[in-house]
C-alpha cells in the first residue's frame, strides 16, 4: 500500500499504521478514507495530500 503525504505539514498517512487518533484501523488504504478525514497534524482536507 501506497504512503500519502500531507504538502502542508509534511505529515506521512501510512496504511498499515492507519490513524488511530480518527478511529481509521490499521490496514485502511488512503483512497479509503472517508470524505471527512482530515489531517491528524495539521487539519487540511484529503486533497491536500500527495502520494509518495
Amino acid at each position: 500500500m501506497e504512503k500519502w503525504q500531507c504538502t502542508v505539514c509534511g505529515y506521512i498517512y501510512d496504511p498499515e499504521e492507519g490513524d488511530p487518533s480518527q478511529g481509521i484501523a490499521p490496514g485502511t488504504p488512503f483512497e479509503e478514507l472517508p470524505d471527512d478525514w482530515v489531517c491528524p497534524d495539521c487539519g487540511v482536507a484529503k486533497d491536500m495530500f500527495e502520494k509518495m
